[in-house]
């Protein structure tokens, strides 16, 4: 029986959370396929963990992982193969985009249902094949992209991470040096430092991996290029003759995906293994440099837009489980006279969840936006046109900081939002975080990536400064309009303000780095001296960005949404804005002349907008249509039994299976027994 308070909520609401699952899945036609799909994993007995994998050793959840995800993809193929059979729209679709939708469907509900503690072979999908895509020639994809996408003999990982270096490629060790007479490469990681550390899959799993090393000829350097290496033979799975491979150990969370460590001594391929679409290496030894590389933009832009699209989606989790247990628990009365509320009826409460909500769903959005951008940016580079790669690098730098950091404080403030219980493994906090959280380090640490924005960011104010045409994600650096605040603060104003705010950071960030640069040495050194202000400046380009396009996507999705259920999608995009407005209220008052009455009505909207959406909370995030085995949480269910579910999983407890533990006779006995 469901909790009579979570049924009221249900019952109250003044929108239907079918209507908002419609929109949030993209239609009724697309809620419904992915209703199916789910269905027919998770109501197979065999996808059903017998016991929660957090009660599982670090081996045995390896070996338990990877024997559910080989039963996952068969069946996948299976189901895939009959949709594309029934379906022309499918065979028609785009490599990019099947790899797009292939990944979202692994890191999205249903994989996450299926492996809470991460897909494992989720970098043969996410990394491998979309490098293969992007690096290799056509020759080079029709011998071996089909081979990859249908795991024939391969199994892959993509190795650019060393021990000693990360996100600055140029310092990365690897070589590769082309002995012209055997047309081979001969690729070394000469010291410990240059070992491969951290790729997904590479472990145990992996048999293939494209190698990021550094390019010599004749001893002469040509840069960092992609090699593609076989470390695992295709019959044994034994380690490659000089290929020193392992894993890396248990990690603070996504214990599924197996990392692991790559050294290599005179490992040899063949010349037609170096990927080169972009530069080529010819027989007899000569570099042929071929347009702007895109090792920096390519694969990364693709997986920092997932990024994006993952954490939304971690945060969303949390915001489900932490909405549905305030609507279940009830905690000291507000009136003397009264009963105990229901949490989520305290405006504080409200504060923790609803800006949470609104992030997740608008963070999804702009994840959305951009990768429609990176397609037509993609397009634009196979005609030799690129011109828009530097926004759409700078774009995915910046939101991927910025919206890994706010999902992951947003995680932890929902977990504490649900007091002691949130701290239970079984509330399934500490694994979305543990998967939000690494997220702000892999695939570019987050304050590297900022500093990279705003590398962008200063040639484009300098630009602007000569009146330049400006890509369209900074023509606010040359908006010299000044919002006028009315009785009603509208959001375009709301909007604007942090427009301003970042402007003006940007502004002081460019002066500061003009006047180190006075007295340092070098540019970089400069760079590094205004560091705080360059990635700070950025954190608000991002903010800004990201409130633009809640203002315009939210406003073209409410002209096809039944009103009321509009109502809600503004009142969630205006809380989103003023969210960013007011943890940036420093920033703003530097730029533009609040005064203390304009800043109150900020916050009294802001509360008012809480109040709003209170009927609607539950509504909401069951619109998220997040299925019981995707939260994987005794707080989140749909049916609010949290109690009982706390207690049903407390007594599986291994320690639970003994009346007394053995320690008893062993140890604390004879503790007691003796005499000190």
């Amino acid at each position: 029986m469901a909790n009579v308070d979570l049924q009221r909520e249900r019952q109250s609401a003044t929108i239907s959370c079918e209507d908002f699952a419609e929109w949030w899945a993209g239609g009724r036609d697309a809620l419904r396929e992915r209703r199916a799909l789910e269905k027919l994993f998770l109501e197979d007995t065999e996808f059903v963990d017998p016991q929660h994998t957090s009660l599982l050793s670090h081996k045995e959840l390896y070996e338990y992982t990877i024997a559910k995800a080989c039963k996952f993809l068969t069946k996948l193929r299976a189901w895939h193969a009959t949709k594309a059979r029934s379906n022309d729209k499918a065979q028609q679709q785009s490599a990019i985009a099947s790899l797009h939708d292939f990944r979202m469907l692994l890191s999205g509900p249903l994989g996450t249902a299926l492996f809470q503690q991460s897909f494992p072979l989720r970098l043969h999908f996410a990394m491998f094949l979309p490098a293969l895509l992007g690096q290799s020639t056509e020759e080079q994809q029709r011998e071996w992209l089909d081979r990859a996408w249908r795991m024939d003999g391969i199994i892959g990982t993509y190795a650019q991470t060393e021990l000693g270096h990360g996100t600055f490629i140029r310092g990365l060790e690897t070589r590769a040096d082309y002995d012209v007479q055997r047309e081979e490469f001969v690729l070394n990681t000469p010291t410990l430092t240059a070992y491969k550390w951290w790729p997904g899959g590479l472990g145990q799993a992996a048999s293939m991996v494209i190698i990021m090393a550094q390019l010599y000829i004749k001893g002469k350097h040509y840069g960092l290029h992609p090699f593609l290496v076989r470390i695992r033979n295709a019959e044994t799975h034994l380690p490659e003759p000089g290929v020193d491979v392992g894993e890396i150990g248990p990690k603070m969370g996504v214990n599924g995906v197996n990392n692991g460590f790559l050294g290599l001594k005179d490992v040899r391929i063949p010349r037609t293994q170096m990927l080169m679409k972009n530069a080529q290496v010819r027989a007899n030894g000569r570099f042929v440099k071929g347009p702007e590389p895109l090792l920096t933009y390519g694969t990364m832009v693709f997986v920092r837009v997932m990024i994006v699209r993952d954490v939304s989606f971690g945060l969303l989790q949390a915001a489900t489980i932490a909405t549905r247990y305030s609507a279940v628990r009830r905690q000291s009365p507000i009136a003397p006279d009264q009963p105990e509320p229901q949490i989520l009826d305290y405006t504080t409460q409200q504060a923790k969840l609803f800006p949470q909500i609104a992030k997740g769903i608008f963070f999804r959005i702009a994840a959305d936006v951009i990768w429609i951008k990176y397609q037509s940016v993609i397009k634009e580079l196979d005609a030799g046109e690129r011109r828009n790669l530097p926004e759409l690098h700078a774009l995915s730098c910046s939101l991927k900081a910025v919206c890994s950091s706010e999902a992951e404080e947003g995680v932890e403030i929902l977990r504490k939002s649900c007091g002691g219980h949130g701290y239970l493994s079984s509330s399934n906090f500490p694994q979305i975080y543990g998967a939000v959280t690494a997220a702000c380090t892999y695939e570019g640490e987050n304050t590297v990536l900022l500093l990279q924005t705003a590398r962008f960011l200063i040639k484009q104010y300098v630009d602007g400064l000569k009146r330049k045409v400006l890509p369209s994600s900074v023509t606010y650096l040359r908006n010299a309009a000044r919002p006028k605040w009315s009785t009603v603060i509208e959001m375009k104003t709301l909007v604007r303000l942090l427009e301003l705010a970042a402007t003006e950071n940007i502004r002081l960030a460019f002066e500061h780095q003009r006047q180190q640069r006075k007295v340092e040495k070098s540019e970089q050194a400069a760079a590094n001296k205004a560091g705080i202000r360059l990635t700070h400046a950025a954190t608000l380009h991002g903010r800004a960005f990201l409130a633009r396009i809640a203002l315009e996507e939210a406003q073209k999705f409410c002209k096809e949404m039944k009103p009321i259920l509009a109502e809600v999608l503004m009142q969630l995009a205006e809380l989103f804005i003023l969210e960013f407005c007011l943890t940036s209220l420093g920033d703003i008052l530097l730029a533009f002349p609040l005064n203390a009455r304009q800043v109150d009505e900020m916050k009294t909207r802001y509360e008012r907008l809480l109040a709003d959406l209170r009927p609607n909370a539950v509504a909401v995030v069951d619109g998220f249509d997040f299925d019981d085995r995707v939260l994987g949480s005794t707080l989140g269910c749909y049916d609010g039994r949290v109690y009982e579910r706390l207690m049903e999983e407390a007594r599986k407890s291994p320690l639970n299976q003994a009346t007394v533990n053995e320690t008893f006779e062993t140890h604390l006995k004879p503790l007691m027994q003796g005499k000190l």
